[in-house]
C-alpha cells in the first residue's frame, strides 16, 4: 500500500507552557533525523517524516503544561552517529543532558541511545537498533 504509515502509534503530544521556544527547539533538532514540520496552528505543531506523529501544543484544558514522570519520546535513528548529531542538536539547542550518546546493554544488545531533556523539561532520545547484533532464537 503506497504511504503506508510503519508506526504502531498515531501520534504522541507533548504540552509546552512557550510554543514559540519549544518550536525553534525542534525546528533544530528533528532535522537531523529526517523529520520536519508538517502542520502548523496557533495551538499546536506537527512533525514526522511523512506523517505527523509527533505533536507539540498547548494543553486543550487550559492549564499548564507538566511532565510526565517516568514518560519519554524515543525517535528513531538511522545511525550511530545520528543519535550524536540528535543529541548535539539537543545540547546546541536548549536541551539539558540526560544521558550521553552510547550502547545501553540494559535495553538489549545493538540499541545505542542518547537521551536529553527539552526546554519544558521532557525527556526525549533517539534510538539506532542494531539487529545484526541480536541473535535470533530458531522457533519451535
Amino acid at each position: 500500500m503506497e504511504n503506508e504509515n510503519p508506526s504502531i502509534m498515531s501520534h504522541v503530544s507533548i504540552g509546552t507552557n512557550d510554543m514559540p521556544r519549544s518550536l525553534a527547539f525542534y525546528d533544530a533538532v528533528l532535522p537531523v533525523l529526517g523529520c520536519k514540520k508538517l502542520f502548523e496552528y496557533p495551538f499546536a505543531v506537527a512533525y514526522g517524516k511523512q506523517f505527523p506523529e509527533f505533536w507539540v501544543q498547548k494543553p486543550i484544558d487550559g492549564q499548564a503544561a507538566s511532565v510526565g514522570n517516568g514518560t519519554h519520546f524515543s525517535f528513531i535513528a538511522e545511525s550511530k552517529e545520528a543519535v550524536h548529531a540528535f543529541h548535539e542538536a539537543a545540547i546546541a539547542a536548549g536541551a539539558t543532558d540526560d544521558g550521553a550518546p552510547g550502547p545501553r546493554p540494559d535495553y538489549g544488545p545493538g540499541y545505542y541511545g542518547a537521551f536529553a531533556r527539552d526546554p519544558d523539561g521532557h525527556k526525549i532520545e533517539a534510538a539506532y537498533f542494531d539487529a545484526s547484533l541480536v541473535e535470533h532464537e530458531s522457533s519451535p
